[in-house]
């Protein structure tokens, strides 16, 4: 099944353009999980693999990039999926209620608690919870929790009756949990019981191929919304959207996208180059990019070198550069570095040059 749209060029010619969607494309569109790139059909293999076992799965990657998506796709692929999905942001519940959110209380337990309540866990027997950004949650409640994963029980605040439940846990965070727990700010223990099968989600800038079945699949969601269609897609709109950096990821295209239907007049879909011009990278000629390629690994194994070959961690590579461990990892291995080389660089052996961050491209 494919979509057509025409796109018109600055000097008003039209050229034909057809997006061939995927059949899973279609198919997930329950789930908005849409693109057909590598990195995304690993992914979903990934979720695929997973998602019929009760294992206990942690998300990794930057804000905006769909985790929560990906935790329902493994949920609505699950034995569990007739069962509750119950969603938990561990960043936006205050530390004083989040034990009795997760767990429920008893009448009388504090003050303000006039009625037993059931917390989340509760709620979510016999289905998945998702713990979205885990990598927040203060140090007492991941004890609690931890006992909870370990032995699948806990008790209501102001209860010692232990509550048995049949949970499957997802978390996710766009936090660096190796150096968090390096940094004494996460618990090992609890690090080691949720990393049983990572699953990373790219950055739009790392699947950009996907952008035009993103921006079709965008254009069709809310140009209904606002009762409005398109015929045509202006030429250079893609190419523009394939040049930015989308710091923001896909949250970030979708705003834009939204924007630019609600400002639309006729039935050709354009954005607005200002809205994106600030962040967009240098023009991707082949010489530049193998010029930025050479410095990227340069100072890549630059910092390699000075961490003795260290990844994570305060004294690690991707600490030294500034940079999400996930990101260094993904560019150790597209630039083929091989980090064991560097692991034998102490003891005497001069040091590779001093780091210097300006020019590594990581937005």
């Amino acid at each position: 099944m494919a979509s057509a749209y025409t796109l018109r060029t600055n000097d008003e010619t039209t050229a034909s353009f057809t997006i061939a969607r995927l059949a899973h494309s279609r198919a997930d569109a329950t789930n908005e999980i849409v693109g057909e790139s590598a990195l995304l059909q690993s992914l979903l293999q990934q979720v695929r693999l997973v998602a019929p076992t009760d294992s206990t799965v942690l998300i990794l990657g930057e804000t905006g990039t769909g985790k929560e998506l990906i935790a329902r796709e493994i949920h609505r692929l699950s034995n569990r999926s007739s069962r509750p999905f119950i969603r938990v942001n561990c960043a936006a519940i205050p530390p004083s209620l989040i034990a009795s959110e997760l767990f429920g209380h008893e009448k009388g337990a504090f003050t303000g608690a006039l009625q037993r309540r059931q917390g989340r866990f509760e709620a979510a027997n016999g289905g998945t919870i998702f713990l979205d950004e885990i990598g927040e949650l203060p140090m007492e409640t991941q004890i609690t929790l931890l006992r909870v994963i370990q032995e699948r029980e806990f008790e209501r605040v102001g209860s010692s009756q232990p509550i048995s439940v049949d949970v499957r846990i997802i978390a996710a965070t766009n936090r660096d949990l190796e150096a968090a727990v390096a940094d004494r700010t996460f618990r090992s223990d609890m690090y080691y019981r949720l990393n049983v099968f990572p699953i990373y989600v790219p950055a739009l800038r790392e699947r950009l191929d996907d952008i035009p079945l993103l921006v079709e699949h965008l254009i069709e969601h809310f140009a209904k919304r606002v009762g409005k269609s398109f015929r045509t897609i202006k030429m250079n709109t893609i190419e523009i959207l394939q040049a930015y950096d989308w710091p923001g990821n896909i949250r970030e295209l979708q705003n834009v996208i939204e924007r630019s239907i609600i400002v639309a007049e006729g039935d050709v879909f354009s954005i607005d180059e200002g809205w994106v011009r600030r962040e967009l990278r240098r023009p991707r000629t082949a010489p530049l990019i193998s010029s930025i390629a050479e410095r990227e690994r340069e100072m890549i194994e630059a910092a390699l070198a000075e961490s003795e070959g260290r990844v994570s961690g305060p004294s690690g590579a991707a600490a030294k550069l500034g940079i999400p461990r996930q990101t260094l990892d993904s560019k150790i291995a597209s630039l083929q570095i091989n980090k064991v080389l560097f692991k034998s660089r102490r003891n005497g052996t001069p040091a590779m040059p001093q780091v210097n961050t300006g020019d590594l491209d990581v937005e």
